[in-house]
């Protein structure tokens, strides 16, 4: 798929987040993705911060479907409902990189769902591999490589906007991600974690790169080959987006939320 100009025709902005609470990332998301779409704000790239571990479930799961309490509790996860759907997700902060991408929904029209996908993670594969790694999207959410699964990204489109936020493995450890997730703690056993470090290729093992650099090299490639060149500035969140957004935190943080039946 051609980028054609599209992603140049806008004025960037980047976001390089610190940690923060886990309901604070939503939180974020909900603010810039309104903010965007009305006109108060350039399109944005935001890195995810997180100083805990969770589990992050979709807009259209439940919690008891996804993963075992008591065991994230041993362990300190954090539980955790996006805005958006798809799968729930194990991350530590270490062994995670997680972005979203607020942008008008003019950047993806015309474009199927599927195809947006493609469109909005292309700069990524790109990123991947100029870093070495032979990555590819996937059809329909999928970031991939030769050496296995890298990522899945999920959608939405509200407020005018496009909402586009992925989540890669720069590491794992899969012995805890299956006893965390229920539908790993099923099939739990040596085999089973074998077979889950081979079905996931981590950047770290691919690249051998510090995680920041990692980062740090997509966004020299979104903003050399994909932006412009120079339509790429660097942001943090206004004062009043930071206070919006922790306005939102205890509803999103809310057992009301989190344990919302779809």
């Amino acid at each position: 798929m051609s980028v054609g100009p599209r992603w140049s025709e806008y004025s960037w902005r980047v976001i390089r987040g610190g940690p923060v609470e886990p309901a604070m990332n939503v939180a974020v998301d909900e603010v810039l993705t309104r903010r965007v779409g009305e006109g108060e704000r350039p399109p944005t790239l935001r890195f995810w911060g997180r100083y805990l571990p969770e589990v992050v479930i979709g807009r259209f799961q439940a919690v008891s479907n996804e993963l075992d309490e008591e065991t994230a509790r041993d362990y300190g996860v954090e539980i955790l409902r996006r805005t958006t759907g798809g799968g729930a997700m194990f991350v530590e902060p270490a062994n995670i990189i997680t972005y979203s991408m607020y942008a008008p929904v003019s950047l993806v029209e015309g474009l199927s769902t599927v195809e947006s996908y493609e469109f909005l993670d292309a700069w990524v594969v790109d990123a991947l591999r100029g870093m070495g790694v032979e990555a590819f999207y996937e059809p329909i959410n999928d970031i991939s490589s030769a050496a296995g699964k890298i990522g899945g990204a999920a959608q939405a489109r509200r407020h005018g906007a496009v909402l586009h936020h992925t989540t890669m493995a720069y590491d794992i450890d899969a012995e805890k991600m299956l006893r965390v997730l229920r539908v790993g703690r099923e099939k739990l056993s040596d085999k089973a974690v074998e077979s889950a470090e081979k079905r996931v290729g981590p950047i770290r093992r691919q690249t051998e790169l510090p995680r920041e650099e990692v980062i740090e090299r997509m966004i020299r490639t979104f903003e050399t080959d994909y932006a412009g060149g120079n339509n790429l500035a660097e942001d943090s969140l206004t004062d009043d987006e930071l206070s919006e957004a922790e306005s939102l935190t205890a509803y999103y943080g809310s057992p009301d939320w989190t344990y919302l039946l779809p």
